[in-house]
């Protein structure tokens, strides 16, 4: 089966486009067969497409929606300008599968798509604003270019963080705003961290139910969940993607009242105080000069800059606060796994988190931490260390394609 993946944004459109079916995925066997990017749709867009193993081809045009995007994406992968010799055809694409960030408190788990499913998450867009608008986009895009018969399949950022009890998902305000609004934590980034501990337990040929481990999602937006018996038992991210760790452009963690006491400090109203605190802040807001850790640290080694340093400690400190609090929480931990662009990419980084876990029971191996720059897993702590560490890439996009492949074939 060629399973499209799509994850749409406001502007944006990801794609995958991955064979699996049951028999591969128990053999670990699927295949990426292409993949591409399209940014600034609305206007002049950015076009990026690969096979596998090919060359990159890079475009500029202008495109006015998600539906041009995607027919951008599918006129190239069915012509023979891609090389992908699985897919000459729209009809060799068998199913579609979508990143949906919000699935409230409906959505456990992945389901096939219908008009129901898609009212669902219309519902759900006052809870997710500038997110489920444009998954709902690429939903409708996919409808209109492969026909309603075409079968598709939604697959929820929140789900994996379902299986969390009242005592984490529960904000102390009066009771009667959950029951009302739905007001609680949900967390986010959770095919993120359901892979990981999948990958996790699939490396150490243990069952789901002895994997506890603390998992870090490390990027422009981060999150780190608390995993105990295989499930999410906590999670940083809240009622949005702003709550947790500090994050390129997001504050994380801060004290409720700064909201009121800025607006009338500098005249600001609510949203415009969280807009500034989403996009403004995090590590761009601290150093001053950028959000990309790649970016600080060069300018860190380079200039020793007092407020670039000052960025990344804090987001090493934050982190490390929650792995500190996630390991008392579960009552200790096997692992702490690094993903995402920074945790797979940054051995620095890796490092400066690690450092002070020693009472935690984690011995850093620093030979192996600096070693570890391919896309494979690896154990970067000592042999002799009690608490693990690992670096083990994320792969958001391959266990949508599954997901869609479970529930579209038969057993």
């Amino acid at each position: 089966m060629n399973v499209l993946v799509l994850n749409a944004g406001s502007a944006t459109l990801k794609f995958q486009l991955i064979a699996t079916d049951r028999a591969a995925i128990e053999r670990e066997s699927d295949l990426k067969l292409a993949r591409g990017v399209i940014e600034r749709i609305g206007g002049h867009a950015l076009i990026h497409f690969q096979r596998e193993g090919g060359p990159r081809v890079f475009r500029e045009k202008t495109l006015r929606d998600h539906r041009a995007a995607l027919d951008e994406f599918l006129a190239w992968v069915v012509s023979d300008e891609s090389g992908v010799a699985a897919v000459r055809s729209l009809a060799d694409i068998h199913a579609v599968g979508h990143r949906v960030v919000h699935g409230g408190q409906r959505f456990r788990e992945s389901v096939r798509i219908d008009a129901e499913v898609i009212a669902a998450i219309e519902d759900m867009v006052e809870l997710a604003p500038l997110h489920n608008p444009g998954n709902l986009k690429g939903i409708r895009a996919a409808t209109e270019l492969l026909g309603p018969g075409a079968p598709q399949v939604a697959v929820f950022d929140t789900a994996f963080h379902a299986s969390m009890p009242e005592t984490s998902y529960l904000y102390a305000i009066p009771y009667s705003h959950y029951r009302r609004f739905g007001l609680r934590k949900y967390g986010f980034h959770g095919s993120s961290h359901r892979y990981i501990a999948y990958r996790y337990r699939k490396l150490r040929g243990v069952p789901k139910e002895t994997v506890n481990i603390i998992t870090l999602h490390l990027g422009n937006g981060c999150s780190a969940c608390a995993i105990r018996e295989g499930r999410s038992f906590d999670t940083s991210m809240g009622f949005t993607p702003l709550e947790g760790l500090v994050m390129g452009t997001r504050a994380g963690d801060i004290d409720a009242s700064i909201v009121s006491w800025l607006a009338e400090k500098e005249g600001l109203s609510a949203a415009e105080v969280e807009a500034m605190l989403n996009k403004q802040s995090g590590l761009l807001g601290i150093s001053g000069l950028t959000s990309d850790m790649r970016e600080l640290l060069a300018e860190e080694a380079e200039n020793g800059d007092r407020r670039v340093r000052l960025a990344i400690d804090i987001f090493c400190q934050r982190v490390r606060k929650y792995i500190g609090a996630y390991f008392a929480e579960m009552g200790g931990a096997d692992a702490v796994v690094f993903s995402g662009g920074i945790g797979e990419n940054s051995a620095a980084i890796r490092s400066r988190i690690c450092r002070g876990l020693g009472a935690l029971g984690l011995e850093l191996d620093e030979a192996r931490n600096a070693a570890c720059t391919d896309a494979c897993a690896h154990v970067i702590s000592t042999d002799s260390s009690r608490l693990q560490a690992w670096v083990i890439p994320t792969d958001e996009e391959l266990l949508i394609a599954r997901d869609t492949a479970r529930l579209l074939v038969a057993p």
